[in-house]
């Protein structure tokens, strides 16, 4: 007779094996991505926005974990930086263009922005697939400069899974210089990889912000290099967290992150000088004309805290893959 240990390690791994169907579903403009018929993000990349980006995120419960503005009004919500919607990736300087901010049509307010701002626009249509393992979306996008000028390409691979109870996003991206001109990463803050967290995951309201050294608090961990930094809080008496992964074959790993305590943490290898609050350093990178720059990260949008959800074996697993 099979023990009582033998039968609950069997239902564990026939568990573990189930698969969740992922649809990603085609639209004007954007694409919808449902994990087993539950609504979990919505890709946006028409040109009605400056740059793509996935919005709104969800966790396995349906617990919305990034903020609705400027797509949704909600009542008491913060609505500063209109340019953080959901996860995008950008950068604050590249040839001397922002591809991070972007403008709010009131001219006082927008000739106080440093760097004159650009667009990231869809030049073919996005490729898509379902899966009752995965589903997946690759889309491209000219780097385009005041005065319509193209600077190079990016290109964006988003994977979508459920592991266990973790709802997750594997990003690809990869910048060409394909143009005829080299593009020069600059160092500053503002990118690469953004997340705009709910604002219930605010630093003030509770949230436990924790980076992969232990270190707690964005007064700790915002400029440090980090394998990842994880946000949790509270919502309707259950706790959930959102993980962001470096990967090790990205420029720079471990990354820099300018993670704020308001509600923003962003990968970015490169704003060197801000981090070590150094105007000495130089922490740009230069693609070379027909080079290519490649960046990969994982979401992990969990139940419990880091440590529960052992996003440290997490991290580990995606580390290996190649």
């Amino acid at each position: 007779m099979m023990s009582r240990w033998r039968i609950f390690a069997c239902l564990f791994l026939l568990g573990a094996t189930v698969q969740a169907q992922v649809v990603c579903k085609e639209a004007p403009n954007k694409i919808t991505v449902e994990i087993n018929g539950q609504p979990f993000t919505t890709y946006h990349f028409g040109n009605d926005w400056p740059k793509p980006f996935l919005h709104p995120l969800r966790s396995d419960t349906g617990v919305i974990v990034t903020r609705g503005y400027p797509l949704e009004t909600v009542a008491g919500e913060s609505n500063d930086h209109h340019w953080h919607r959901g996860l995008w990736f950008a950068h604050g300087d590249i040839n001397g263009i922002d591809f991070w901010r972007e403008t709010s049509g009131n001219p006082a307010q927008d000739k106080k922005l440093p760097l004159p701002v650009g667009r990231v626009v869809s030049n073919t249509a996005p490729k898509v697939s379902s899966g009752r393992k995965q589903g997946s979306i690759s889309a491209e996008f000219d780097f385009i400069a005041p005065g319509n000028k193209v600077l190079g390409t990016l290109r964006e691979q988003f994977t979508f899974q459920r592991l266990g109870s973790n709802n997750v996003i594997d990003v690809r991206a990869t910048i060409r210089a394909d143009h005829g001109v080299a593009l020069k990463m600059g160092d500053t803050e503002e990118g690469l990889l953004g997340f705009r967290f709910a604002d219930a995951f605010k630093e003030e309201r509770g949230a436990t912000l924790i980076n992969s050294d232990g270190l707690k608090g964005t007064k700790n961990i915002w400029g440090k290099r980090a394998r990842w930094v994880d946000y949790t809080t509270m919502i309707n008496n259950q706790a959930v967290g959102v993980a962001i992964f470096d990967h090790p074959s990205n420029p720079k790993h471990p990354t820099f992150w300018h993670a704020r305590g308001y509600g923003l943490n962003a990968a970015n290898p490169f704003g060197e000088h801000d981090f070590y609050n150094d105007k000495a350093r130089d922490g740009s990178v230069t693609i070379p004309v027909n080079g290519t720059l490649t960046f990969r990260y994982r979401i992990v949008i969990h139940n419990g805290d880091a440590a529960t959800s052992n996003v440290e074996q997490l991290y580990t697993a995606f580390a290996k893959m190649r």
